[in-house]
């Protein structure tokens, strides 16, 4: 009589075999997992950071409570730009932090009248504002010195910025806003 292999014979090769299989894909599964949580903490810390928008001095583009992403790298490589949304160490209060839209580069004067902005004497465009949100004040002529800038909420009647504290010094500046994440329905760049 022919002698057949019994089940735990044959089967214990296959089923070790399935596990090995298995184990590996886990392991490489685990491995994929653990680079994706390392580079999302890399980018995160060192690139992208979410912040949170308290106030309404950047109406209508930014509502309180917002959620956005700021570059923490950008201005390594580029200058910051007049119109750029950008995040700073509130200069009067190290503890706190202030987001609010350049205008003002070095060199230049800065001067609003009946709440409109001129830079070197020339009106500037500023279609982030809306008419409603201008304040309609005066501010003499502040001139920009280097390694600072004019920044003013776009909201400008609920806005604390340039016009009450001067300029921002380009060390206080950590971030260039870029992108708003929450909610969903404002999901989307920053222009």
């Amino acid at each position: 009589m022919p002698e057949y292999p019994s089940c735990t014979e044959t089967g214990a090769p296959e089923l070790s075999e399935t596990r090995r299989q298995h184990f590996f894909e886990a392991r490489y599964w685990l491995r994929d997992l653990l680079l994706s949580v390392l580079l999302a903490f890399v980018v995160i810390v060192f690139l992208y950071q979410p912040v949170q928008v308290e106030g309404t001095s950047m109406m209508p583009r930014l509502a309180n409570h917002e959620r956005i992403f700021i570059n923490k790298f950008v201005y390594r490589f580029e200058p910051i730009q007049r119109g750029d949304i950008v995040v700073f160490v509130y200069p009067l209060d190290p503890s706190k932090s202030y987001i609010k839209r350049v205008i003002g580069l070095p060199g230049e004067w800065v001067e609003i009248r009946d709440g409109r902005v001129y830079i070197n004497g020339k009106l500037l465009p500023e279609s982030y504002v809306p008419p409603s949100y201008l304040d309609h004040d005066d501010c003499p002529p502040t001139y920009v010195a280097d390694g600072h800038y004019f920044v003013l909420g776009d909201h400008r009647e609920s806005s604390n910025d340039s016009r009450v504290w001067g300029t921002v010094d380009r060390k206080y500046i950590y971030g260039k806003a870029v992108f708003v994440y929450w909610p969903f329905s404002r999901l989307g760049p920053l222009q």
